[in-house]
C-alpha cells in the first residue's frame, strides 16, 4: 500500500483510506477498530462469502422485485466476485477476525470491494454502491453465516475427509502385513492375553473410518444456509425465492449439499450444526491421540521400552545424545489433536451465545473450524506417508513378549479353572518359571492338552466376526 490517501464516506461521516485500496469507509472503521490478531479472515471464507455476493448479483439482475440492481450493473457485480472467489483480491480483506460478532465487517468489506472493482469495470466511479448493489436482497446476518456454512461443508468433504480416508488406507495395509504378527495385548498397561499387530491396526483404522462416517452424516446439516432470512430471519427486502434461488445456484456451482434451512429462525440466530462439526473434529482428534500414543509406546526404545515395531527415522531427536531418534510425527499429531480440543471448547461457547435472534461469535467460530478443518487434514496426510507408510514390525520381540506373558495362562480356565489357573500365573510371575512346566510339574494337563491350549495364533481367533 502507498502512504497516499483517499476520503471515502459512509453514514458515519468521512473516513481517510489508503488510495490504493480496494475497500471503502466501513471497512477502515474496522481496520482502526479491531487491530487484535493481525489475523484476517480465512481465504475460503472471502471466497465464499464472493460466491454469495455473485450468485446473489445473478438473481437480482434478473428479478422485477430489486429494481435497484439492473441486469448491467448486476452483470459487473457478479464479474466482480467472481474475482474476489478466484483468490485475485485476497489481500484487499485487512479485517481482523476478532471483529464484530455477526460479520458484518466482512461482509460489508467484501461488499465495498466488489462495488469498486464493479464500478472500475464500469468505466464509472462509484456507479455500484455496496449496500444498495451488491448486498441488495441480503443482510451481514444472513450472509455471513452462510458463507461460514459454505466454507465449513467444503472443508468437511474436499479436505478433512479425503486425508482421513488416505489416513485409513495406510492403516489398512499394515492390518493385513502384520495379520500374522501376534504380541502380547495390554490392558491398563498390563499383560493381557494376546493379538496381532494386524488386529491393532485394524482397529485404529476402524477408529479413523467411525470419524469419516460421522462427518459424512454431519456435512448436510452444516449445509442448511439462512441466506435469504436477511436481518432477523423473516426475509425483509428480499423477493421471497431469494434465498431457495441462490442456494440452489451454490449448490450447482460448488457441488456441495447446500439447502435452505427448514426453520429460518434457528438457522439465523443458533449455529448448532457448526458446534456438530467442530464435535466431530473434537472425536476424530480424540481418535488420533489414542492411535499415536499406542505407537509411540509400541515403538518406545531401542533398549529400555517396548520396541515392537520400528517407526521411521526421520531427523536427529536430541541436540546432546547422538543418535537418538524421537517419534516426531506422533508427538505433532497429539499437539495437533490439542489445538483441536481446545478450538472445540471455544466454538462450543461461541454456540452457546445465540441472543434472541443472532449469534455474535461467528467470526471466531469460523476462524477455529475452519483451522481445526486444515490442522486434521495436514497431520492426517503427514501421519500418514511420513509415519504409518514406514512402520516395520519387530517380529521376534512381539512373539516373545506374547508368549512369556503370564496372561497367557487365561486359556487354561476351561481346563483347570479360574481359580488354579491365577495360582498357576501368580507362580509363574514370582518364579520366572513358565506356565508350561509349572502345569507339568503338578500333572494338571497333558502336553497335547497344553499345545492346544497354549497356541498363542489360536488365542488371537474369534471375537467380532465382520
Amino acid at each position: 500500500m502507498s502512504e497516499q490517501w483517499r476520503i471515502e464516506h459512509d453514514s458515519m461521516g468521512e473516513v481517510k483510506v489508503p488510495a490504493d485500496a480496494k475497500w471503502g469507509a466501513q471497512t477502515q472503521r474496522a481496520v482502526q477498530n479491531f487491530p487484535i490478531s493481525g489475523r484476517p479472515i480465512d481465504e475460503r471464507l472471502i471466497r465464499a462469502l464472493a460466491l454469495v455476493k455473485s450468485e446473489a448479483a445473478r438473481f437480482n439482475g434478473r428479478s422485477k422485485d430489486v429494481p435497484k440492481v439492473d441486469a448491467r450493473i448486476a452483470k459487473a457485480v457478479a464479474a466482480a466476485a467472481d474475482e474476489v472467489a478466484e483468490g485475485e483480491w485476497n489481500d484487499q480483506f485487512p479485517v481482523d477476525v476478532f471483529q464484530t460478532g455477526s460479520g458484518t465487517s466482512s461482509n460489508m468489506n467484501a461488499n465495498e470491494v466488489i462495488a469498486r472493482l464493479a464500478s472500475e469495470q464500469l468505466g464509472e466511479d462509484g456507479a455500484v454502491h455496496p449496500n444498495d448493489h451488491v448486498n441488495a436482497s441480503q443482510s451481514s446476518n444472513d450472509v455471513f453465516p452462510s458463507a461460514i456454512h459454505i466454507a465449513v461443508t467444503e472443508s468437511v468433504l474436499e479436505e478433512v475427509i479425503p486425508a482421513l480416508e488416505g489416513l485409513s488406507r495406510s492403516l489398512r495395509r499394515k492390518q493385513k502385513q502384520f495379520a500374522k504378527v501376534v504380541k502380547s495385548g495390554r490392558t491398563h498397561l498390563m499383560d493381557a492375553t494376546p493379538v496381532t499387530l494386524g488386529q491393532e491396526f485394524g482397529g485404529y483404522a476402524a477408529q479413523v473410518d467411525e470419524a469419516i462416517e460421522r462427518l459424512r452424516d454431519t456435512a448436510p446439516r452444516v449445509g442448511r444456509l439462512p441466506l435469504g432470512g436477511t436481518a432477523v430471519g423473516t426475509g425483509i427486502n428480499a423477493p421471497k425465492s431469494f434465498g431457495r434461488s441462490v442456494i440452489a445456484k451454490l449448490a450447482e456451482r460448488t457441488g456441495l449439499p447446500l439447502t435452505p434451512a427448514p426453520d429460518a429462525f434457528a438457522a439465523q440466530s443458533a449455529r448448532d450444526a457448526l458446534v456438530e462439526v467442530s464435535g466431530q473434529y473434537r472425536a476424530a482428534a480424540v481418535a488420533l491421540v489414542k492411535i499415536a500414543n499406542d505407537l509411540r509406546w509400541m515403538g518406545s526404545g531401542p533398549r529400555t521400552g517396548l520396541s515392537e515395531i520400528r517407526i521411521p527415522d526421520l531427523q536427529p531427536g536430541s541436540s546432546i545424545m547422538p543418535g537418538k531418534v524421537n517419534p516426531v510425527i506422533a508427538e505433532a499429531v497429539t499437539q495437533v489433536a490439542a489445538q483441536v480440543m481446545g478450538n472445540d471448547a471455544a466454538v462450543a461457547f461461541g454456540g452457546s451465545q445465540g441472543n434472541f435472534e443472532l449469534n455474535v461469535y461467528m467470526p471466531m467460530m469460523a476462524r477455529n473450524l475452519l483451522e481445526s478443518g486444515t490442522l486434521l487434514a495436514n497431520v492426517a496426510a503427514v501421519f500418514a506417508s511420513r509415519m504409518i507408510d514406514g512402520i516395520e514390525a519387530n517380529e521376534e520381540v512381539c512373539r516373545e513378549y506374547a508368549e512369556s506373558s503370564p496372561s497367557i495362562g487365561t486359556a487354561l480356565n476351561p481346563y483347570i479353572g479360574y481359580e488354579l489357573a491365577a495360582e498357576i500365573i501368580k507362580e509363574s510371575t514370582r518364579t520366572g518359571e513358565s506356565i508350561r512346566s509349572i502345569v507339568l510339574e503338578r500333572e494338571l494337563m497333558t502336553d497335547d492338552e497344553l499345545d492346544r491350549a497354549l497356541d498363542i495364533i489360536s488365542m488371537t481367533k474369534g471375537g467380532i466376526v465382520k
